[in-house]
């Protein structure tokens, strides 16, 4: 969990952890809060706080073994002082939380980018470290096709925001744009080969890829099974063929109904995904096919294929 806030009109956070009510009390002590600041900005053993704080060491040492009952700090290490082991503390986390109420049901993801397979390489420390690329709405490619998975790609950035702290760079690149040199870090393609033309270079490389000889149907190299629908969408995550040390994430559908699928099973089952395929849990590829549940022609949810 993270506490946020705008300051100067950037976001600042701190990590927090959760603080059962009944250790709030000893958070409410003026000397438990200066200990907390001292330990927030370095580890350090009970004899140096005392010091510090022109505090009585075993008044210290009280506060200490309270705090660490709470969870609220941890010994990181042991130190040789005056030929006996010191306990050196730091805390846990810098920030603490006491909730009074359950948490409620929503969309926001669980946890960090880190413990999401599909997203742990490209958000490290609330920074994305990946460009995404979109299709070009203007005419491109062998087929001149104009791309409408660009809209659907801002649910996906609207998302994503969700795991970040700051974004210092513009990260979005349209596929008829994007330099070579810039296909070297990590990527995000929205889009399929009709469209994205960058998705287009990676097909070849993918697990489940898109056939143009029969119509870009989706032909799976795990399952073998090959998928007709036009609102068959797909979800993969591959090493980077322009850089081994980068990946690449694909979102991209037959067509423009497919892609949106995989955004609506990105935004809706994040963690559904983090399983990988149904036929072999290790590859982080996944097919979806969207359904219209209101029957107002649009895509509207997924059911997972494989």
């Amino acid at each position: 969990m993270f506490v946020v806030k705008h300051v100067a009109g950037k976001v600042v956070s701190l990590p927090v952890k959760e603080v059962k009510p009944k250790f709030a009390k000893i958070l409410s002590s003026r000397i438990a809060e200066k200990l907390l600041r001292l330990l927030a900005e370095k580890p350090a053993y009970p004899r140096e706080l005392a010091r510090k704080l022109h505090e009585n060491e075993q008044k210290i040492y009280y506060y200490i073994r309270r705090l660490e009952q709470a969870g609220i700090i941890d010994v990181v290490k042991q130190k040789q002082i005056g030929g006996a082991q010191a306990n050196v503390y730091a805390v846990v986390k810098p920030a603490f939380l006491v909730r009074f109420k359950e948490f409620e049901l929503g969309n926001v993801p669980v946890g960090s980018a880190a413990e999401h397979g599909f997203l742990e390489h490209f958000v490290q420390d609330g920074v994305l470290n990946a460009y995404l690329v979109v299709g070009s709405p203007d005419p491109h490619g062998p087929e001149m096709a104009r791309s409408r998975d660009g809209y659907y790609g801002i649910d996906f950035a609207l998302f994503l925001g969700t795991f970040l702290n700051h974004v210092g760079k513009l990260n979005v690149r349209l596929d008829t744009e994007i330099r070579d040199n810039e296909l070297e870090n990590n990527l995000i393609l929205i889009g399929g080969p009709v469209v994205n033309m960058i998705t287009a270079k990676v097909n070849k490389r993918l697990p489940i890829r898109f056939v143009r000889s029969d119509g870009w149907i989706v032909e799976s190299k795990i399952s073998g099974k090959r998928y007709y629908a036009e609102e068959s969408g797909v979800i993969e995550l591959i090493r980077n063929p322009f850089n081994k040390r980068k990946k690449v994430l694909v979102i991209a559908g037959k067509r423009y109904g497919g892609t949106r699928a995989a955004i609506i099973a990105f935004l809706r089952y994040f963690d559904e995904l983090g399983k990988g395929n149904r036929y072999d849990s290790s590859v982080m590829a996944r097919v979806v096919e969207g359904i219209d549940k209101d029957a107002d022609g649009i895509v509207d949810d997924v059911m997972f294929l494989e």
